[in-house]
């Protein structure tokens, strides 16, 4: 049970949610002074990798660009690569179409992203990369893209409340999304952070400067931690924080398990706001479940104030997506614990009567079918029950003007009934946004994949389903026979999904049902595959595998 609540507790939900390329593996110099100056001072809004881009461009976030749509445009990649098997030395024989593959901890939900030469993961420390470092942490790796060396770490204290807050061993769920010279990640200890993505290896930039005293005691402790001993050179540099449990007084239940989005100012987040260890009581019904923050300060600029903590089921980990232009508006679209999926204005705050500034709803929508919440009598039907409601935990997406999004729960609940709702904002709010919903799918914390005017969307219970984006109707469905936790992922005319038995499943993408392969690996998969730069990278608890459009090769793993 207890294993099955740690998987659980962070996918890439997860999980397990940005833009330009540059060449594979480039390294920053020591003193790159005016080029790292220049890329901090970024500021275009992230969009879609482009279409053309060589290998599909960039993955630099969670779904690779604000849409949470977990697609690539990149061709040519094979469908017969391999793992292999690991010898003594930890090579992985016989892997075919190898680069390189990297061992992280002994749980990793932090889907991967790749930007400008970097690959990011969120694991454990289970197996340590630093002697510096030990024990229990969250942990954020880095790695060279073209060869997957071992460039630094971020680590990340647990918290003292133990699992009714931060899981022991779950490591960091959350996928650091990049922008320009710097990454945003939210950590086992419910705090956004801002690091620099090349590291100490151009020197502490700042403003932060307590990485030492952070490592023992986080944001919370740091006024009275004592320094750690840090390999400097490999360690992460923090350049701002924020602790959404002592700002905001929110109870992130059992982890802190979401990915931030972005905008040209502002970074979007969920707070994991959610009950108590009694799966009764809500702790902070009144802190808000989605916050924006500035990104160049971290400050607090916004709150949601539309009530959602009051109704909360279990807890808010679903990772909110962003639009310049939903229905004419910039919007941040977030899917939230009480079920509902809201549309947010992302530019423009207003005051409420207490003094806060509070998100603008533009509208939302019950993605919890009435039936689930209350049966042929008007009685509730109870929460975590077979036929009971269930709370947002995939991340919605957008494509072509509506967003599509699906309810679940804690694969710990077990399975039951779900749905997936498409939604126009143009049509208004609540039942009159309605395009269509599709019930016979189970409850999913995975994301849908959405292309050509097919979307793609797995169940706990192990079955992946095609439909047809603008009418609901199913074209085909398969079943893995194992439950998932991960999203698919479409690339090539191919979809892609681990499960739990660690295999990854490839089948035909449209309208036609064909199955190509699957391939196997030693450890469950939880995360989702992504491609960058004509790189596929598969993630397990494990390791990540890094595969090339062509060829055969045998790797080490990076120590």
């Amino acid at each position: 049970m207890i294993k099955s609540i740690l998987h659980l507790l962070c996918l890439a939900i997860i999980a397990i949610a940005f833009a330009a390329c540059s060449e594979p593996g480039a390294e920053a110099p020591a003193d790159s002074g005016k080029a790292d100056e220049a890329k901090a001072e970024e500021k275009a809004a992230p969009s879609p990798a482009p279409e053309a881009a060589p290998g599909g461009g960039e993955w630099p976030q969670w779904g690779r660009d604000a849409s949470n749509n977990m697609m690539s445009p990149a061709t040519g990649l094979p469908t017969d690569f391999t793992s292999g098997e690991f010898n003594d030395a930890g090579e992985a024989e016989g892997a075919k179409h190898l680069k390189w593959v990297a061992e992280m901890g002994s749980q990793a939900y932090g889907t991967a992203t790749v930007k400008d030469g970097r690959v990011f993961i969120g694991t454990n420390n289970e197996e340590p990369r630093l002697d510096s470092v030990t024990g229990d942490k969250g942990i954020i790796m880095c790695f060279d893209e073209k060869t997957g060396e071992f460039l630094w770490q971020f680590s990340v204290p647990k918290l003292a409340a133990g699992k009714v807050s931060d899981w022991e061993f779950l490591g960091i769920c959350s996928s650091v999304i990049v922008d320009g010279k710097y990454g945003y990640v939210v950590t086992n200890r419910g705090e956004i952070i801002c690091l620099d993505v090349y590291g100490m290896s151009d020197g502490n930039d700042g403003p932060f400067q307590d990485e030492a005293k952070y490592a023992n005691g986080g944001l919370e402790k740091l006024n009275e931690a004592e320094p750690a001993e840090l390999d400097m050179e490999k360690t992460a540099d923090i350049v701002w924080g924020y602790d959404m449990r002592s700002e905001l007084g929110v109870f992130p239940h059992n982890v802190t398990s979401s990915s931030v989005v972005i905008s040209d100012k502002y970074v979007f987040a969920s707070t994991s706001n959610g009950v108590d260890w009694s799966h009764i009581n809500i702790p902070a019904p009144n802190s808000p479940c989605l916050i924006a923050l500035d990104k160049e300060t971290g400050e607090l600029v916004a709150e949601e104030a539309s009530g959602i903590g009051e109704r909360i089921m279990h807890c808010n980990w679903s990772s909110p997506g962003y639009a310049e232009d939903l229905n004419g508006t910039p919007t941040v679209i977030f899917g939230a614990g009480d079920g509902f999926t809201y549309g947010f204005h992302a530019t423009e705050f207003e005051e409420d009567d207490e003094g806060f500034i509070v998100f603008k709803e533009l509208w939302k929508v019950d993605c919890c079918p009435q039936e689930y919440r209350v049966d042929e009598n008007g009685e509730p039907i109870k929460y975590a029950t077979y036929p009971g409601p269930s709370e947002i935990i995939s991340s919605p997406v957008v494509y072509e003007g509506k967003v599509y999004s699906c309810i679940g729960q804690d694969p710990e609940h077990g399975e039951g009934v779900g749905a997936v709702t498409c939604i126009d904002p143009s049509k208004g709010n609540g039942e009159d946004a309605v395009v269509w919903q599709f019930k016979e799918i189970g409850r999913t914390i995975s994301t849908p994949s959405i292309v050509d005017g097919f979307v793609y969307i797995s169940d706990y219970s192990g079955r992946l389903f095609c439909l047809d984006a603008e009418t609901g109707e199913k074209y085909w469905e398969h079943d893995t026979l194992s439950h998932i936790w991960g999203s698919t992922l479409v690339v090539d005319g191919k979809v892609l999904l681990g499960n739990e038995d660690g295999e990854l499943v490839i089948l035909k993408a449209g309208k036609e049902y064909e199955e190509i392969n699957t391939v196997g690996y030693p450890a469950p998969i939880y995360a989702t595959p992504i491609v960058a730069n004509g790189t596929l990278y598969v993630m397990t608890q494990t390791h990540l595998y890094a595969y090339e459009m062509g060829g055969d090769k045998v790797a080490a793993v990076q120590q």
